[in-house]
């Protein structure tokens, strides 16, 4: 509370340097908002087509799996998968957005030539191959949006932080720092009134002191009796 705070030059200097910092720690974190904000909005709409890519190809993978199995039996399609011999291999790194701290996932060995994946090309078929390449193509999308996700998700985190930090300063700090600025102006003003007051009135004073010591040297002076002539 303002009466907290003593109404001192020296605390109204320091709240003014508070103030200042606070205006522009306020400006510079509405500016990262709004950029977090610009950028998380271009990552949405990233978001939503990969999330329509990621469906697309997992209703292709499915129905292409589904006639496999038809055309080709369960036992065939299990056989060519397990016979894969390398798997997908996912490393991840991380970029850096507005000061948000990112993954970035990069796999490799997700698509791989027919002669690569395992199965050989005598006990395989047409169908097996473009399962294959339909889940490989799945997988490429799966990764992609969970890249994307993660970011999408580290951002909103950090708008919202820096969010509650703006309506920090905005609707508690400043206001604070405001009042207290205002209180002890307010009394450094009334205290200075009163000292003028005060010495006006000491002025007054010494003059009211000093007019009634002339008073009294004239009064003295005409009380003195005249020096006797000489005969």
């Amino acid at each position: 509370m303002a009466e907290d705070v003593k109404p001192t030059r020296k605390n109204l200097m320091a709240i003014e340097d508070r103030i200042e910092l606070s205006e522009r720690g306020h400006d510079t974190l509405e500016q990262k908002r709004d950029g977090l904000i610009m950028e998380f909005m271009d990552i949405l709409d990233q978001a939503q087509d990969i999330r329509s890519d990621l469906e697309a190809d997992y209703q292709t993978a499915q129905q292409k799996l589904d006639m496999t199995r038809a055309m080709e039996g369960d036992v065939a399609v299990r056989g060519a998968a397990a016979a894969l011999k390398e798997h997908p291999e996912i490393t991840t790194q991380s970029k850096n957005i507005m000061g948000v701290v990112v993954p970035q996932i990069e796999a490799s060995k997700v698509r791989k030539p027919i002669d690569e994946r395992g199965y050989g090309l005598i006990g395989s078929s047409a169908r097996i191959d473009e399962t294959a390449e339909a889940y490989e193509e799945l997988i490429d999308s799966i990764i992609l949006a969970a890249e994307v996700e993660t970011a999408m998700k580290k951002m909103l985190e950090e708008i919202e932080t820096t969010k509650r930090r703006v309506n920090a300063l905005e609707f508690k700090l400043l206001p604070e720092l405001y009042e207290n600025q205002e209180y002890i102006e307010q009394k450094l003003e009334e205290q200075e009134r009163e000292e003028i007051f005060r010495l006006k009135k000491i002025k007054a004073k010494k003059e009211e002191e000093e007019d009634e010591a002339e008073i009294e040297a004239d009064e003295r002076e005409g009380a003195t009796p005249a020096s006797p002539k000489a005969d």
